[in-house]
């Protein structure tokens, strides 16, 4: 349903907990639009941002620049900040301390949006700082860091959000900054939609490849063909029915992925819109060795067969392989990641 049409208070600040890539292109796009935001970082992140400012490029050809005096970034969530609205954005593993952080600096009943890959980070949040307002929502887009400082999103999309009386004089005001926002009573399906595209990103990181490369083989595109038709399986026995939130039906991405390249190319033209910058995360994580989101991703697959009393082997196989996996593994192609996920 759409968002209303209400405004804020215009002194109310946005604050960004997490300015990495999401983060830092939803603190970009409303401090670009005016918005007073307050961006919460790693020292890496910011360093680069009060260097060099901050540069959103987009698969739409859109550029934007935000010198570094447009930009407030501190390290850690200012004593005394009041914000009406917080964006949660760190990864997933880092929830549970970013969550407590807020819930001891933030006024009782601020409203706070998990912007995460994932279905239980608002839970989380709620869970480690209960006076606020915890709330899912979906990020559709990849954005990439092209180098320090800039920013790219890829792909397109709309951000989803849940519905709360709290949150509706900010519709507008993201939508004014280009973020384009559809309203839910309950996100559960599209958490899910979003995830199942999300089964992709571990295959992207093993991969090497930059997205639209690594859609463009076909090996590559069976491996994650079998990471859907396995989690499709599991919403079915559970009754959940994903959101659709690409040009294809849930049920018809795995049948696709599996197609002949020329085949795929004719009937996912759209799904290929990606500009060649494009690359999950879980890509940027593995490459420089830190801790990734396949619990968060895979592993939700992995808990929901779990709860059912079944198996999920395929999606058990590829967590333990991104587990094992250090910056000095080589990238794995199609052949070999087909025979590591036994598909």
């Amino acid at each position: 349903m759409p968002p209303p049409a209400l405004g804020p208070d215009a002194c109310d600040p946005v604050l960004v907990m997490g300015a990495g890539s999401i983060g830092g292109w939803l603190g970009g796009r409303l401090a670009a639009a005016d918005v007073p935001v307050v961006m919460v970082g790693r020292p890496r992140t910011l360093d680069a941002m009060r260097a060099r400012g901050l540069t959103l490029t987009d698969c739409d050809g859109g550029r934007l620049h935000l010198p570094p005096e447009r930009l407030t970034l501190a390290e850690s969530v200012p004593e005394g900040l009041r914000p009406g609205l917080a964006l949660m954005c760190v990864k997933t593993a880092a929830t549970p301390t970013a969550a407590a952080e807020l819930g001891e600096k933030l006024p009782a009943g601020t409203p706070v949006i998990s912007m995460q890959n994932g279905l239980g980070n608002a839970a989380r949040i709620a869970a480690a700082a209960p006076r606020l307002a915890a709330l899912p929502g979906m990020v559709p887009y990849n954005v990439a860091e092209l180098s320090p400082g800039h920013l790219h999103r890829g792909t397109g999309g709309r951000l989803a959000a849940q519905a709360h009386p709290a949150l509706a004089p900010w519709w507008p005001v993201l939508q004014a900054a280009g973020l384009d926002v559809d309203v839910h009573e309950d996100l559960t399906a599209v958490q899910w939609g979003k995830l199942l595209l999300n089964l992709n990103n571990a295959v992207n990181a093993l991969s090497g490849l930059p997205l639209r490369a690594q859609l463009l083989d076909r090996d590559l595109r069976r491996c994650t063909a079998a990471l859907m038709r396995e989690t499709l399986r599991l919403l079915d026995r559970a009754g959940i029915v994903p959101a659709r939130l690409s040009p294809l039906p849930p049920a018809w991405l795995p049948e696709v992925l599996s197609l002949p390249s020329p085949l795929f190319r004719a009937v996912a033209a759209r799904m290929l819109r990606i500009d060649d910058k494009a690359r999950s995360s879980m890509a940027d994580d593995l490459a420089l060795g830190r801790v990734t989101e396949v619990d968060a991703l895979n592993g939700e697959v992995l808990r929901l067969a779990a709860q059912l009393g079944l198996a999920a082997p395929v999606n058990a196989r590829l967590v333990a392989l991104v587990h094992s996996w250090s910056r000095l593994s080589p990238p794995l192609g199609g052949p070999a990641l087909r025979e590591a996920l036994g598909v």
